[in-house]
């Protein structure tokens, strides 16, 4: 699965000797990541950097890189080149050996460091819990997400094969105690500097399960520390109204929790509508008609969506996972300020997904800006799923990459479904003086 990597803008800049070279602004899911010259990336793809080599160590199985040019380029050469090194990005992390290779997450980590003039040093970071407490844990600041979830996760007391359950995430903390979930965090990024260049207000990073099925939960209930992590992660959904308990069931908790009977709540919480699942800030979308506002929950193999009608009623839709074919996100703004402080792109996209409905595909567009947030989620239950069709059927040859290990079956081509065939289309970017600004951003996740 292709990692949300996009590169929207490029900036020439001068170099020590007087000439001009080019530094790519490159985005990872929506938010500012890192600027990078192509230099680089050509030296971290042919050349040796340091010890290590993409090209030495995986072979023929990397994507071609994007040429050099040793005459001048056009402006028409120089974006074809931006548009270029962003699908090398995109389709070099589509091998889940490369993503989890030291050549790539250490090239990685050090431009992340290079770009916010980071030193690699100790430092103390809150990582919040859903009971709203912090553990403080002493970390470097080129310790990945990763590297920190499990430092995190030993002071919590988390059994270590239970890591691949749960995750860090951005996590905006709104008025009157609401809370929004801004992104995951991916195993390569450095959480420090993430939390430090997030421009997003009142950000914290946040421990939360991360998985969309909720009867994975049974996996996690012989380990005391993911048993509470989920107690209080029910607590506080069903405190947001993410988890939406009928009157009878919410006293019936309430009694429970009174009692500290967590075993006995979280059997309960599971019987609740949207258990488990992730709820997105209010957008709007094109269904029934466009212009609608909606609230979606995203979770147990389904987008259930609770659609306000410009006539102020309101209508509820669910989207079955297995009904839908494939999926794209798209820009369509620009970018607010390509050499100031501000690096954040305006966040206008746009989630579109084809669906089987009465026999036809049709295509339905989410405007929100947390669509990488719930494209990542499509990907997690689509994974999810092809780990338990692969549990269940021993004729299946299938890769979950988001697992420690890759497990393999065979996959009979006529059980074999296609979620990646992305509709491109025409470019609704509105351009802004002075922007080398891009085309649209084709999202092909599978």
């Amino acid at each position: 699965m292709k990692m949300h990597f996009c590169i929207p803008v490029s900036q020439h800049r001068p170099d020590a000797l007087g000439s001009r070279y080019v530094l790519y602004s490159v985005y990872l899911d929506g938010f500012f990541f890192c600027k990078v010259r192509y230099s680089q990336l050509h030296r971290w793809n042919e050349q040796c950097f340091g010890i290590f080599q993409l090209r030495r160590v995986f072979g023929n199985c990397l994507p071609p890189f994007p040429p050099k040019h040793y005459l001048a380029m056009t402006s028409s050469m120089a974006d074809e080149r931006r548009r270029q090194l962003e699908r090398y990005l995109q389709d070099v992390t589509a091998d889940p050996n490369v993503l989890r290779s030291d050549v790539f997450v250490e090239f990685l980590k050090l431009v992340q460091l290079n770009t916010f003039n980071t030193a690699i040093m100790k430092a103390f970071l809150d990582i919040f819990l859903p009971n709203g407490r912090c553990a403080r844990v002493e970390i470097l600041t080129s310790d990945t997400a990763e590297r920190v979830l499990e430092v995190v996760s030993h002071k919590l007391g988390l059994c270590r094969e239970l890591l691949s359950y749960f995750g860090l995430f951005l996590i905006r903390f709104c008025k009157e105690g609401k809370l929004s979930v801004v992104k995951k965090l991916v195993d390569f990024e450095l959480p420090y500097i993430s939390l430090q260049s997030c421009e997003v207000e009142n950000c914290k990073i946040g421990l939360r399960k991360w998985y969309l099925d909720p009867s994975l939960d049974a996996m996690l209930m012989d380990c005391q520390a993911a048993g509470d992590l989920l107690y209080m992660q029910a607590v506080q959904d069903i405190e947001q109204e993410w988890a939406k308990p009928t009157q009878a069931q919410r006293e019936e908790l309430e009694a429970l929790q009174k009692e500290e009977n967590q075993t006995k709540f979280l059997e309960l919480s599971r019987e609740v509508l949207h258990y488990g699942y992730i709820q997105l800030d209010p957008c709007t979308c094109d269904h029934p008609e466009p212009g609608c506002g909606a609230v979606l929950s995203i979770g147990n193999n389904e987008i259930s969506c609770c659609i306000t009608l410009p006539d102020g009623q309101t209508q509820d839709v669910t989207f079955q996972m297995n009904r839908v074919k494939c999926w794209q996100v798209t820009f369509l703004g620009t970018l607010l300020d390509m050499d100031g402080p501000q690096r954040t792109l305006n966040q206008n996209l746009e989630l579109r997904f084809q669906y089987s409905e009465d026999s036809q595909w049709q295509w339905f567009v989410i405007y929100t800006k947390q669509a990488f947030l719930l494209s990542s989620c499509l990907k997690k239950m689509v994974s999810e799923k092809m780990a338990k069709a692969a549990a269940e059927s021993p004729e299946m040859q299938i890769e979950v990459p988001e697992q420690g290990r890759i497990k393999k079956h065979l996959v009979p081509p006529s059980q074999q479904k296609n979620y990646s065939m992305f509709l491109r289309r025409k470019s609704e970017i509105k351009r802004a003086e002075g922007d080398c600004i891009f085309g649209t951003i084709t999202e092909e996740d599978l």
